[in-house]
């Protein structure tokens, strides 16, 4: 079995919207909303764990991250089909814009912003 590709998923996904007649639903503003609402369930699950817990989920508890992450990104995909963005040409795009503001020898051990490097 060969492994599905980014494509392939954004293909399914529209052929599910599709065979339910929820394309009218998914305008890019309602799709926004949906993202930003999924993203909230998935930081539930790490608010107020200390930062070591936060890495050390147990299994039930990481499926369910799992899932929300996964919800995540279907909404996502669906949102930048109905743009018409590439997501993956546009995310290679941004690692190349965020190499220029955090060049490697200037950004390296520390989280200060690109402007106060």
């Amino acid at each position: 079995m060969s492994t599905p590709r980014f494509e392939d998923l954004s293909r399914r996904l529209a052929a599910f919207a599709a065979e339910r007649d929820w394309e009218q639903f998914h305008s890019p503003k309602n799709l926004a909303m949906a993202l930003a609402a999924e993203t909230g369930e998935l930081l539930e699950h790490f608010q107020w764990l200390s930062e070591a817990r936060s890495s050390e989920l147990p299994p039930a508890e990481l499926e369910a991250v799992a899932l929300e992450l996964a919800d995540v990104q279907l909404y996502l995909v669906r949102l930048a089909d109905r743009l018409g963005i590439d997501l993956v040409a546009a995310a290679h795009r941004k690692i190349g814009l965020n190499a220029a503001k955090y060049p490697a020898d200037q950004a390296r051990g520390h989280a200060r912003k690109y402007d106060q490097l």
